[in-house]
């Protein structure tokens, strides 16, 4: 009999966002539409995020995840289990043949690209908040670049025109 551990769920989608900020307009869309069209997406649960590392749950389904959409919106960047999902897709995306898509809701890609305006900000407050841990320092740097990587990549820009 094989062990629960090594029993990986497969999706053939997961989608970083912010739930703040889409959950219950766009992603909650999208959502529904992958369903319509038979793709197997991972949804997170708001129950899943406790503490204060990246949940097995979510470091499993990000691995058993054959493409992967970034929806960056204003607060994306606030959030440090945004930016940590962020990271380890990078990761999984480097080391495989899998693909990133971002998708930019009511933010310029610029903005994002750049880390400018909500996005430096965000910034601002994790190196203030994390100046004091050197490995928190470091994981911000790692937030920093799988951003950057993330935003420059061909995407869809969707803002309220």
């Amino acid at each position: 009999m094989a062990s629960s551990s090594r029993l990986i769920k497969t999706y053939d989608v997961f989608v970083s966002f912010c739930g703040e900020d889409t959950r219950n307009s766009f992603t909650g869309f999208l959502f529904q539409a992958l369903c319509r069209k038979g793709i197997h997406a991972f949804k997170d649960d708001d129950d899943l995020k406790k503490g204060e590392s990246i949940a097995p749950e979510l470091l499993q389904a990000i691995q058993g995840s054959r493409l992967f959409l970034t929806v960056f919106s204003k607060n994306y960047a606030s959030s440090t289990w945004c930016l940590r999902e962020l990271a380890e897709i990078c990761n999984c995306v480097e080391t495989s043949p899998r693909r990133v898509i971002p998708i930019f809701y009511d933010v310029d890609p610029s903005e994002v690209r750049k880390q400018s305006g909500f996005y430096e900000r965000a910034f601002a407050e994790h190196k203030e908040r994390f100046k004091e841990d050197k490995e928190k320092v470091e994981e911000v740097q790692r937030w920093r670049k799988a951003l950057t990587h993330v935003a420059n990549l061909s995407g869809w820009d969707i803002r309220n025109k």
